[in-house]
């Protein structure tokens, strides 16, 4: 990266670049040796009393010492894709909030207050894309307050690493005791490579999980809740391939909702991996997918599920942005 103005470092940022993505060197380490410097490239959260806050693209955020900065500035919001479909970050947002949809919903502003009586964090956390409409210490004591009358604790779903994306409100909510306490990715692809892929063994979709495929789905969730939660979104689809016995050997879930074909639920009985049966319920639900008219796949994996990334990878998704789970704290702990 090339900090150099007339061949001289120089530090071109002010407390007003707060919220824009920023790149920056500082002093890591001074010795007999000479200086080291450390290179950061995220959105600046926040930078008060001499310190900035800068969280990358994962979601890590990194704490620097004004005193330590050599070179900084602005620069673009987000590098040019090279590969895979155009999205912004409120569109993929609400496409993944359709294709896992809660029992019950409301609005605060533009925000979705979502609740499923437990029954995952993604259909029992607020989504907040856009203006509550209100202060935002107001608006989290209102999602508070709606998740309590629920009896379920408060969960906000945020985002970093895209344009649009909620880095600075990562900041405000773990400045007021909110938790991280998981992240994963959101993946896109063109939808027509998932498609062409080989033939494989017999996929059965249907438009219901069976008994079955419920039992073979990790969370185990058979109850009439998960149910209206799986079952729901625009165009559902369930893949199942048939293994020895009542059990299935692979499953697969694909919601299609416009353009748009969410991927979720891949699994793999582990007596039947390594055969291609994952890739062969992904290339029938993308066939069927195509034929309802969609052009592009989206999916979510977590970080530690490497497995699933190395699948992905040669089925040539690539990571659109991070997204987390924060929970809030207990009322009366600050």
């Amino acid at each position: 990266m090339e900090f150099t103005a007339g061949g001289r470092l120089e530090v071109r940022l002010t407390r007003a670049d707060v919220g824009k993505r920023v790149s920056v060197r500082r002093v890591s380490e001074e010795g007999p040796a000479g200086r080291k410097f450390t290179d950061t490239v995220g959105v600046l959260t926040s930078w008060n009393d001499d310190v900035l806050l800068i969280t990358r693209r994962t979601g890590e955020q990194v704490t620097i010492d004004a005193a330590t900065l050599v070179a900084g500035k602005v620069v673009p919001a987000e590098p040019a894709r090279r590969r895979g479909p155009s999205a912004t970050y409120p569109e993929l947002a609400r496409v993944a909030s359709r294709g896992w949809q809660p029992v019950e919903s409301e609005r605060l502003g533009e925000w979705e207050l979502r609740a499923a009586r437990g029954f995952t964090r993604r259909a029992n956390s607020v989504l907040p894309v856009g203006d509550p409409g209100v202060p935002l210490d107001e608006a989290l004591a209102r999602v508070q307050d709606w998740y309590a009358a629920r009896g379920l604790p408060a969960y906000a779903q945020t985002a970093t690493g895209a344009a649009g994306t909620q880095e600075v409100l990562c900041a405000e909510l773990e400045a007021r005791g909110w938790v991280r306490e998981v992240s994963a990715e959101l993946r896109i692809a063109a939808l027509a490579p998932i498609g062409d892929g080989p033939d494989g063994p017999p996929v059965l979709l249907t438009r219901e999980p069976g008994p079955a495929w419920l039992g073979r789905h990790q969370r185990k969730g058979a109850s009439e809740v998960a149910l209206r939660v799986l079952c729901a979104g625009p165009s559902v689809w369930f893949a199942t391939v048939a293994g020895e016995g009542e059990a299935p050997a692979a499953i697969g879930r694909c919601v299609v909702d416009g353009r748009w074909a969410g991927f979720a639920a891949v699994e793999v009985d582990p007596v039947y991996r390594r055969q291609g049966l994952a890739s062969a319920v992904m290339t029938a639900l993308a066939r069927r997918a195509l034929d309802e008219g969609a052009s592009a796949a989206w999916l979510q994996v977590e970080a530690d599920n490497a497995g699933a990334r190395a699948l992905y990878d040669r089925m040539g998704f690539a990571t659109h942005h991070a997204y987390h789970h924060y929970r809030a704290p207990e009322r009366g702990s600050r």
